[in-house]
């Protein structure tokens, strides 16, 4: 079955204080977009890509992909002005059955090895969630007092979250709703359930200065 990512690559850096998209910014030389192709790449020699990019940026992917090497089996696509729209963009361009990989563009460490799994596992069940349990106490705030969870109940929610197309494509067919903020939410509202896989702690989101501090040592460990 056809292997798709789709690389949600839409934002801006307004958090990271700075005007170029931070799925542009450099990691060990590199942008962190092209950390996440080259990890993909890794994993499956016969993966396509849509790349989704700022609407005033889409020139800024030629000397990426041309890096890559992947022009053949890429499409670049404008981002919405949300995640769900953005993503209902690039998935307006898959007309065959495939399993298909949403992917964070700032989530440069992700490995091959978990982009592997997400793709057993979603051949087996339909979908493949990454999510790490909660490594911090929890409490619920109720609205002037609070109350304490059990952590272990708490999952994280990473990318690339996984589906088959059957699934997913028919999903985004439905109208925008503010409880969207990923795809397996999408997915839930259509009546399907979704799978959790074991996801990686390293497999962090690059949303601030911080974060990629953190990305350049995790990157240096791994070297």
């Amino acid at each position: 079955m056809k292997k798709i990512a789709v690389i949600t690559a839409g934002g801006i850096g307004n958090r990271m204080g700075i005007d170029t998209p931070k799925q542009f910014l450099l990691l060990a030389g590199k942008p962190l977009l092209w950390h996440c192709i080259q990890s993909f790449l890794t994993a499956f020699n016969d993966i396509d890509f849509i790349l989704i990019l700022p609407a005033h940026y889409l020139d800024g992917a030629e000397a990426l992909i041309a890096d890559l090497q992947i022009g053949h089996r890429t499409t670049i696509v404008a981002g919405g002005s949300t995640r769900f729209h953005s993503v209902q963009n690039g998935l307006k361009k898959i007309e065959e059955p495939a399993v298909i990989f949403v992917h964070d563009g700032v989530r440069c460490l992700v490995s091959p090895n978990l982009i592997k799994r997400c793709y057993e596992q979603t051949m087996q069940t339909g979908s493949a969630i990454p999510a790490v349990v909660s490594t911090d106490s929890i409490r619920l705030d109720q609205g002037g007092y609070s109350q304490s969870i059990d952590r272990n109940l708490v999952h994280i929610v990473q990318t690339p979250q996984t589906f088959l197309s059957e699934l997913l494509l028919p999903a985004f067919e439905q109208d925008y709703c503010d409880s969207f903020t990923d795809e397996a939410t999408v997915v839930e509202a259509a009546g399907k359930k979704v799978a959790l896989i074991e996801g990686e702690y390293r497999n962090i989101k690059i949303t601030r200065p911080v974060d990629l501090l953190m990305a350049e040592m995790l990157l240096a460990e791994k070297g």
